[in-house]
């Protein structure tokens, strides 16, 4: 292994302290959760990089939107918890030590659908392309905006939410039965 923190770092949940605009309203701190309620879960990003200083400074930033955060050192160490506990979306670099993010992905493609955004300093075109059509969800050249990250990270969240509410093209709808008088059709 030799790497040390190629385990899940410890999370811990975080609220964004206080701020105030220039006329010293404070805003409420921000928070991004599944459903709305008592039951409310906190989403789940998976972050690998073998780059400590973005899986710190991006983790914090995640976590200070209410995000909870695992992170991983390279694509070998992420491969069995993201299948057996997956998150709600993963974010890969593409060059990484003993499995890279390409790697990581197929491998991964293979028994899951969890979205995947690629965090790269490979800003070929090809490279992107490949990403893309291996069937990542979004790819982010480095150097990059922490905001940028994030809201892409809940526009991505938000389409698979909006597939998993919409039927499935499959599926056929189910039709209330009609009823006149003692006549009852059940379709």
């Amino acid at each position: 292994n030799g790497v040390p923190w190629s385990r899940p770092m410890e999370t811990h949940q975080i609220t964004a302290p206080e701020r105030s605009i220039p006329d010293q309203t404070p805003l409420e701190p921000v928070t991004q959760r599944v459903k709305e309620g008592p039951n409310a879960v906190p989403q789940t990003i998976a972050l690998v990089d073998d780059d400590r200083n973005i899986l710190q400074s991006l983790s914090i930033a995640l976590q200070a939107e209410g995000f909870v955060v695992r992170v991983y050192s390279d694509g070998e160490a992420a491969l069995k918890p993201l299948i057996d506990n997956p998150p709600d979306l993963a974010v890969f670099d593409v060059k990484m030590p003993r499995m890279d993010g390409l790697e990581l992905l197929r491998r991964l493609r293979e028994k899951s659908q969890l979205p995947v955004i690629f965090l790269t300093s490979k800003d070929d075109e090809i490279d992107e392309a490949l990403g893309l059509a291996m069937g990542a969800d979004d790819y982010i050249a480095k150097p990059f905006s922490q905001r940028l990250v994030i809201a892409r990270i809940r526009a991505i969240l938000r389409r698979v939410e909006l597939n998993r509410a919409s039927p499935s093209e499959d599926e056929e709808p189910v039709a209330d039965p009609i009823s006149r008088g003692r006549l009852t059709m059940d379709p």
